[in-house]
């Protein structure tokens, strides 16, 4: 058994969509029967999307499996002897077995064209929505930015419509006019609701025609009502131009608009199977939809664990103004408690980062006199695999801890971070991270790490002061570092090098996910 994937093409004007249809013929239903019929089996296609009636596509995907032997590729050619005209395959390929065209991270990209002169033109009226009234492109263009990222489209989907979650991203939306006097309306996002791009269209037309304001289209999301927005154009005008499959996950995902801020890291997910959420600021009639549906996304992306913090709880002065916040504030605090379910996901404490510091004296100028071997060497050019590896194995399993490459670590050396050895004798028995700020005369240490075998030997406690001569040296009057309030035995060791607690941050929540990996 294989898995064969088929990028489709096709004119939707004689057909009832994509989708299988008991009273009409449909796109899918058309591939069944060819495809059976090819292969001397039954046949049943799965598609990527399901294009309603009248639609057009240039590469829409779809999967089949089979047991027929005919190589992949040879398909798409045997193929297109049977279907009728309006109906090519561009290409085929085989996929790995599990592979589900509308189960991975893509970009859908929509054109809707409207013809914009006083005469229709016959040759193109199967193609394009005919308006005789005047367009203002500009305008229209202006009215998109609007629509453009993360937002809740309620407003802009048929009202039936069956999906839980009407929250969507739009990536890229563009208006131009051509000189055969088309305005074309081009969408890319990451997927979108019943009606969505022929009712974006409406509503940009009605901008066109100087009906709405520019501005109004915001005023019509924030309305989350199917009435505030313009009609929803006919299908002819519409056509699916092609899918991009994500082929790496991206190692953050953030989003920002009026309503929330945050930030989704899934550098983890690969290595370690964790993924990060952070929410800077979210309003709370959308926080619990907002968490229900990025863990998960997180999840679908492969995280078993994620881990949740909310950081508009966070006061950024002291213990004492927090709770006065929290009181004044009333709503907006707390809004992560253990055992809190958001969908299919239950909240589990996991561990919060206590802030502490050391300010230093001239003590540290001196040093300890002893006749250690101990020291800290800067990591040179040609060794980074090495510390990378010694790095990241140490905080494998540490919550929090990023999981180092060569490009985060240049990309940290670029924002002054300096990385480190810590040997004894000339073992490489660990790794150190230093993050200095001039301004502040502080120097933040991170990252410290002893091989197992050397742990238990007091080489934790020598390392900080070695720390502390380099940092005195350096005209640094401070060191700070965070710690895991449940990293008991190193939170014990920094409080024996003189470290002192300044403040703890909010809590980090785990989830757990159950999804098939």
């Amino acid at each position: 058994m294989k898995r064969v994937k088929l990028i489709v093409a096709y004119d939707g004007t004689n057909y009832h969509g994509w989708q299988l249809q008991p009273n009409g013929l449909s796109i899918e239903a058309v591939l069944n029967d060819a495809l059976s019929s090819l292969l001397r089996e039954p046949v049943a296609v799965i598609g990527a999307s399901r294009t309603d009636s009248g639609v057009h596509a240039l590469g829409n995907v779809a999967v089949f499996d089979t047991e027929n032997r005919m190589p992949a590729e040879k398909i798409s050619f045997a193929l297109n002897q049977r279907l009728p005209e309006d109906i090519r395959i561009q290409s085929s390929e085989e996929v790995p077995g599990d592979w589900h065209p509308r189960k991975q991270n893509c970009v859908k990209t929509y054109e809707y064209k409207i013809l914009n002169r006083k005469v229709d033109m016959p040759t193109v009226r199967l193609y394009t929505y005919f308006c005789y009234f005047p367009l203002d492109v500009e305008q229209m263009q202006k009215a998109a930015t609007y629509l453009v990222g993360e937002h809740d489209f309620k407003s802009f989907c048929t009202v039936r419509t069956q999906a839980e979650d009407t929250v969507r991203t739009i990536y890229e939306l563009t208006v131009t006019r051509s000189l055969e006097d088309v305005v074309t309306i081009r969408i890319s996002g990451s997927g979108f609701l019943y009606n969505m791009v022929r009712i974006i269209a409406g509503t940009l037309l009605r901008v066109g025609t100087g009906l709405y304001r520019p501005e109004h289209v915001e005023e019509i999301l924030d309305a989350q009502d199917r009435q505030a927005a313009g009609p929803t154009l006919p299908a002819k005008g519409l056509t699916l131009l092609h899918l991009d499959y994500e082929k790496e996950l991206r190692p953050e995902i953030f989003s920002q608009n009026k309503y929330w801020d945050y930030l989704l890291v899934q550098r983890e997910i690969l290595p370690k199977k964790k993924a990060y959420l952070i929410i800077r600021r979210c309003k709370m009639e959308c926080f619990s939809r907002l968490l229900t549906r990025i863990l998960h996304q997180a999840a679908r992306n492969g995280a078993r664990w994620i881990y949740v913090v909310d950081m508009e709880e966070w006061d950024q002065e002291t213990i004492e103004s927090q709770r006065r916040e929290r009181e004044k504030k009333e709503l907006g605090y707390g809004r992560l408690a253990e055992g809190q379910r958001y969908g299919y996901y239950a909240l589990k404490r996991s561990h919060c980062y206590l802030e502490m510091e050391k300010r230093l004296s001239a003590v540290e100028k001196d040093g300890v006199k002893n006749n250690r071997t101990i020291r800290i060497k800067a990591l040179e050019k040609g060794e980074s695999q090495r510390w990378l590896s010694l790095y990241n194995n140490a905080f494998f399993m540490v919550p929090g801890s990023a999981t180092y490459d060569e490009a985060l670590l240049e990309e940290d050396g670029v924002k002054g971070c300096h990385f480190f050895w810590i040997c004894a004798d000339e073992a490489r028995i660990g790794t150190l991270i230093s993050v200095p700020n001039q301004e502040k005369r502080t120097l933040g240490i991170d990252g410290i790490a002893i091989k197992e075998e050397y742990q238990g030997k007091g080489y934790g406690k020598e390392v900080l002061q070695l720390i502390g001569e380099y940092a005195w040296s350096k005209g640094f009057e401070k060191l700070t570092l965070l710690v895991a309030d449940t990293n008991l035995r190193a939170k014990h060791v920094y409080e024996q090098a003189g470290f002192q607690m300044v403040r703890k941050r909010p809590d980090f929540f785990c989830v757990e996910s159950t999804l098939v990996q």
